[in-house]
């Protein structure tokens, strides 16, 4: 397997990706809209400095993706940036083998290149396989966000 940078030319693949990713939560969330929407501008991300997208290989074909990106923090935290991880996504034939957690890795790596400390993500608390392969990697729960509907 390989892990690399991704290039324009994944586009297609890495915006089917996308989907996927939006198809497994919305029955999660349900104040998601039910039409076509798009979470990530997957493109600005390839381009842009402060965000590392990276897919998994195997055999030329991609199997796996993930995004590292740097964000600002608020000036009463530490550190005056943090990494945050999202697109998470793994075909389904490839999963259970380790394939997230390389993809982490890698992302952590490249955390680690540009002096960011700490690294954040989110996932929904039903996403029990996420929070599983999250945790396997060393996350640890942080913050809870509730929510009420009041309509």
């Amino acid at each position: 397997m390989i892990i690399r940078p991704a290039i324009i030319d994944d586009l297609p693949i890495l915006l089917d990706f996308e989907q996927k990713i939006i198809e497994a939560e919305q029955p999660m969330d349900p104040t998601l809209k039910t039409e076509k929407i798009n979470y990530y501008d997957i493109e600005s991300y390839i381009t842009t400095d402060d965000t590392e997208v990276i897919v998994a290989e195997i055999n030329g074909e991609i199997i796996g993706s993930g995004y590292g990106q740097i964000r600002d923090r608020k000036k009463h935290y530490k550190q005056k940036q943090l990494g945050y991880i999202g697109f998470m996504y793994v075909k389904e034939a490839f999963r259970g083998k380790g394939i997230s957690q390389q993809i982490i890795q890698n992302l952590c790596n490249w955390f680690q290149t540009k002096g960011i400390e700490e690294i954040r993500l989110t996932v929904y608390d039903k996403n029990l396989k996420a929070i599983r392969a999250y945790e396997k990697v060393g996350f640890e729960k942080h913050l809870i966000e509730m929510r009420l509907n009041i309509k």
